[in-house]
């Protein structure tokens, strides 16, 4: 079905889920997915997205730097406040859907479970980042530990390289917060074949824009 006409609210969709999840692929596959149907949409991701942010993941992601663990936090909501004032809540307000590779979520999986920095902070500092912005749909793309390293680059970035008992604190992490968030967050089983990936993952994203369309409840900032 041809949903582009129903797009005239304000729609943010992210993903999310362990280094070596398949994620990346599927943002792109969902994006031109969205253009096929005619969806007004922008793409970001996180860290990034703006020239600050862009620069910032430059060292959060360097093997060469090596910030204290409450550095680390704040880089990350440097760059979420600087994404979501110049990008995210002006598509909001306009009626656009944004689809971004990673937001709030990932700090508290990777920088609270897998870090061990307390949730409640972390959860504070990315309200004041986002101005209380909220996804209206998460997918979490779920894959064990080990079937992930077998999928990531050569090259590992400062996150991938962490050892095995991070990235599984991280997963158990993403877990217990879609546990606790079944409505926004929707777990997908990120052994699928990625065909099956894209058919779930716009399954959920086409229903979430006809039921927000039916809520007739518009971003107001």
């Amino acid at each position: 079905m041809i949903i582009g006409v129903l797009m005239t609210q304000g729609l943010l969709v992210t993903l999310e889920g362990i280094d070596g999840c398949g994620k990346s692929t599927q943002v792109e596959l969902l994006r031109n997915r969205m253009s096929q149907e005619g969806i007004d949409h922008i793409m970001v991701r996180e860290p990034g997205g703006t020239a600050v942010g862009e620069s910032i993941r430059q060292i959060l992601l360097n093997n060469k730097y090596s910030p204290s663990l409450q550095s680390e936090i704040f880089l990350y909501m440097a760059a979420r406040s600087e994404l979501t004032a110049q990008v995210i809540r002006p598509a909001l307000k306009s009626g656009q859907l944004v689809l971004c590779d990673r937001f709030t979520d990932s700090t508290l999986a990777y920088q609270g479970f897998g870090g061990g920095a307390d949730l409640e902070m972390i959860r504070n500092l990315s309200s004041i980042a986002t101005g209380g912005v909220v996804p209206d749909l998460t997918i979490l793309l779920d894959l064990p530990v080990e079937d992930a390293v077998g999928r990531r680059r050569t090259t590992a970035d400062r996150m991938e390289s962490k050892d095995i008992k991070f990235h599984r604190r991280v997963r158990s992490g993403y877990l217990e917060i879609a546990h606790n968030e079944p409505v926004r967050i929707k777990i997908v089983n990120a052994l699928s074949t990625v065909e099956e990936l894209e058919s779930i993952i716009w399954k959920m994203v086409e229903e979430t824009i006809i039921a927000k369309k039916n809520k007739r409840t518009d971003y107001e900032f």
